[in-house]
């Protein structure tokens, strides 16, 4: 079953409606207004579509409203089997602040497509189709970065990686670039360094670093759909935080909650496990502006949207903009 136009445009208007609520937040230095009024957006546009859907990985559990939760069924129900992976806005705090870069995002594809998985983190390593298959995160990055430097044909001092720029990163950015390598950091957002890794033409080779999980599964929606690869690993909360007695009373519970859906923490996730066929969209729409997109552009009689579709059925990339009319 393929992922025909009239379904990715319609998914992708999700993504867009998100955008637009999101938009009135940006720069009031409210992260929770925004995200409340992003997701609220995105649950009523997905619930007038012509689908029997349901969200597979998302920002919370079922008593975590007014998140959409993992479970919660989206759509009119009259429609085929859609699995959804969403995340309202990748960056809100980039939308709080006023900052570039922000995306509504979700990837979607029909019933048993992807990874179900807790609200967690994750690790992850992803390249462009031009490394595909040399990655292998059982072993340590150095190693990997040499793998995928072979490949490309570079050195290492040729070599750019994206990671966010978190605290538990700091040591391995000092690390790589006392190696040579170029290091790209991001404040918040790596579905956008999984962007950069793997569209073609661009200048990232390898986005690294631990995030969330179910920015993980959107970014391997990208990667299958244009032909990369990653990697990933479930990661609890004491190592990804900290040790404190606190986080590893809650590591216990998303242990628990893995094995419940079937997976666990700290194995190895090759991309087939993360998303299981080719048949996946993933869609972006900028919020605030951004180096892939323009952000939502309000004028008097309307407002100007700009996303960008992906979809695996076709090995198709798409910009679209449209005029919303007040």
């Amino acid at each position: 079953m393929k992922l025909n136009d009239e379904l990715t445009n319609a998914i992708a208007s999700v993504t867009e409606a998100a955008a637009i609520a999101a938009m009135p937040w940006i720069g009031k230095q409210n992260k929770n207004a925004a995200d409340d009024a992003a997701v609220s957006a995105m649950r009523e546009r997905l619930n007038s579509l012509n689908i029997n859907g349901e969200i597979v990985i998302g920002e919370g559990e079922i008593d975590e409203a007014p998140m959409l939760y993992i479970g919660e069924k989206v759509g009119n129900g009259k429609g085929d089997k859609i699995e959804i992976a969403v995340d309202p806005i990748d960056g809100t705090r980039m939308v709080a602040m006023g900052e570039n870069n922000s995306l509504a995002i979700l990837a979607a594809g029909f019933e048993g497509s992807f990874l179900q998985a807790p609200d967690m983190y994750m690790e992850k390593l992803v390249v462009g189709k031009q490394a595909a298959g040399v990655i292998d995160l059982n072993h340590c990055l150095e190693y990997n970065l040499d793998a995928i430097a072979q490949t490309l044909n570079k050195s290492l001092e040729q070599l750019t990686l994206a990671i966010l720029d978190k605290p538990r990163h700091h040591d391995i950015i000092k690390d790589l670039r006392t190696k040579g390598v170029n290091v790209i950091t991001l404040p918040d957002g790596d579905v956008l360094a999984s962007l950069y890794a793997t569209i073609p033409n661009n200048s990232i080779d390898v986005m690294y670093g631990i995030g969330g999980a179910p920015e993980g599964v959107i970014s391997a929606a990208i990667a299958k759909a244009l032909g990369g690869d990653m990697q990933a690993r479930l990661i609890t909360r004491d190592i990804a935080k900290g040790n404190s007695a606190e986080n590893r009373e809650y590591a216990v519970s998303e242990i628990a909650r893995c094995h419940q859906m079937g997976t666990d923490v700290n194995i190895k996730l090759s991309l087939d496990t993360l998303v299981r066929n080719q048949d996946v969209m993933f869609a972006a729409t900028a919020i605030t502006k951004g180096d892939f997109l323009a952000g939502v552009n309000q004028q008097a009689q309307y407002l100007q949207t700009h996303s960008l579709v992906i979809n695996g059925s076709t090995h198709s990339l798409r910009y679209i903009e449209n005029y919303h009319l007040r």
